[in-house]
């Protein structure tokens, strides 16, 4: 089945996070199709662990093959690993690179992207990985709101806390770092053709509004949830910070003890979240985890946001 672009208007817009492990389900068995089925029907698909030219995935690019479900969907990936892969060629004779990383795919077109490598300790002891955040900025309607579809490390507590610092640091600061393209577009005359940079830029500014989306290896009860949402307060509720983000999650009343999406040593565990710039927590209408999804050792959650 071929996925389009149509979504008709006035209806919630459907995002869905999902840590695929290269479509491995728990059965062992790497089946993208189990994938495809599993985020079919979302507007905003965030992906991670999205292989390219790996032997455990099959040595293929996991990429296209999902790009070719979703016929007429933009997409970016976003690698966080990026080797080479020895003696390896693709069709047209041009060296392979062994990627693994996040992927979002939008109906609607993707404005612009940015890809951000996050802060990584090196360890002498257990596997450390570069993990990364993919920034995609969508028109939804009449606003403009940037989604990532984010991988934080699962070593522990201190090597979170900085990659969430950093993503904190970078929905921060996006005004004052502007668009990836910005400034005086007008036609420069010391150049022959004006100004080459304007081509398909529209001026404007960065959207205060954002979205991150993924797994970030920690539960409720840990620091770095603490640092995205607010520290709880003893006279209700959490202390968000107007450009802090919200859990979608208990946002919609869920239990924050619930939702598990994943395990940690054999036990349920929320990892997976939708955290919510506070600038769109209104528009929150539901979150929920899809239990019985296979494909892989973790489960999508959906988010759906209100016109």
């Amino acid at each position: 089945m071929f996925r389009t672009r149509l979504r008709h208007v006035h209806q919630p817009l459907k995002i869905v996070t999902y840590n695929i492990q290269f479509g491995q389900g728990r059965d062992g068995r790497v089946d993208l199709d189990r994938i495809v089925a599993a985020v079919d029907g979302a507007d905003v698909i965030a992906l991670q662990e999205v292989d390219r030219f790996w032997a455990r995935s099959g040595d293929t690019d996991q990429v296209a093959s999902i790009r070719a479900a979703f016929v007429g969907y933009d997409a970016v990936y976003g690698p966080g690993v990026d080797q080479s892969v020895p003696g390896g060629m693709d069709a047209n004779g041009q060296p392979q690179r062994r990627q693994f990383g996040n992927l979002l795919l939008s109906r609607e077109p993707i404005q612009y992207c940015r890809h951000h490598l996050l802060p990584k300790m090196a360890s002498i002891g257990p596997l450390s990985i570069q993990r990364s955040a993919l920034e995609c900025a969508i028109q939804c309607g009449d606003e403009t709101i940037r989604f990532f579809s984010v991988h934080l490390t699962h070593l522990c507590s201190e090597t979170r806390l900085p990659q969430v610092r950093e993503l904190l640091r970078i929905h921060r600061q996006a005004a004052y770092e502007g668009l990836p393209v910005c400034g005086e577009l007008k036609a420069n005359p010391l150049r022959d053709g004006g100004n080459y940079w304007a081509e398909g830029v529209t001026p404007g500014e960065v959207s205060p509004h954002a979205v991150l989306l993924g797994d970030f290896n920690c539960t409720p009860d840990a620091p770095e949830y603490d640092l995205l949402v607010g520290p709880d307060s003893p006279y209700g509720g959490r202390v968000t910070h107007p450009d802090g983000f919200v859990d979608a999650w208990t946002h919609v009343g869920g239990d924050p003890k619930g939702g598990h999406t994943s395990d940690v040593k054999e036990e349920p565990a929320r990892l997976d979240y939708c955290f919510v710039s506070a600038s769109l927590r209104h528009r929150i209408s539901s979150c929920q985890v899809d239990t019985e999804a296979p494909g892989s050792d973790h489960q999508p959650l959906w988010l759906e946001l209100s016109d």
